[in-house]
């Protein structure tokens, strides 16, 4: 399975592409941010947006799209660029039929460090060491955006099969009982 994950930001757009399957040892195919001016009017910053998650989507093929769920901060400028970050991310995966998937923060941090309360740094730490890289990326924005991914592979049989039940008890529910 191939995931691009997504750590959507208006400054700085964490993007990281890993490639594996739950169980197995992971590889990383690139990591990097997309950079945009704060001084830029917003339509354009989004356009920059756009054109480097597009630029990743052709390069590396995700077969899924990971993105971080975007919470409820106390600044609510910041939470309307990562808001509108994460919609590119979306919509650019979206024109392209690869599927999205929303994980929060603390699901991130929980799958990669067994702590939903990890710090960025502890996050850094288990993405190098998962990933067997060299040093942590840099920066932080980058080393979201492969956790993102990482638990993307993880997470997504479960959630495959849960699915999977889920529509197999409605499919059985809707055809009521058998005269």
């Amino acid at each position: 399975m191939r995931v691009l994950g997504v750590d959507p930001g208006l400054t700085r757009c964490g993007i990281g592409v890993v490639e594996g399957v739950a169980g197995r040892p992971l590889t990383m195919l690139g990591v990097g941010v997309v950079r945009t001016p704060a001084d830029a009017d917003l339509s354009h910053r989004l356009l920059a947006v756009e054109r480097g998650i597009e630029e990743w989507l052709d390069e590396h093929r995700p077969e899924f799209v990971a993105v971080e769920r975007v919470f409820s901060q106390h600044n609510v400028r910041t939470v309307m660029g990562t808001a509108q970050a994460s919609a590119v991310a979306m919509l650019c995966a979206a024109r392209r039929g690869i599927p999205v998937a929303l994980h929060t923060p603390s699901e991130v941090k929980a799958a990669v460090t067994g702590s939903g309360r990890a710090e960025k740094a502890q996050v850094g730490a288990m993405v190098t060491r998962l990933l067997r890289l060299a040093a942590p990326p840099k920066p932080a924005d980058a080393a979201d955006a492969l956790a993102l991914a990482i638990c993307h592979i993880w997470r997504a049989p479960a959630q495959n099969r849960l699915q999977q039940a889920v529509a197999r008890h409605t499919a059985h529910a809707t055809k009521g009982p058998t005269a």
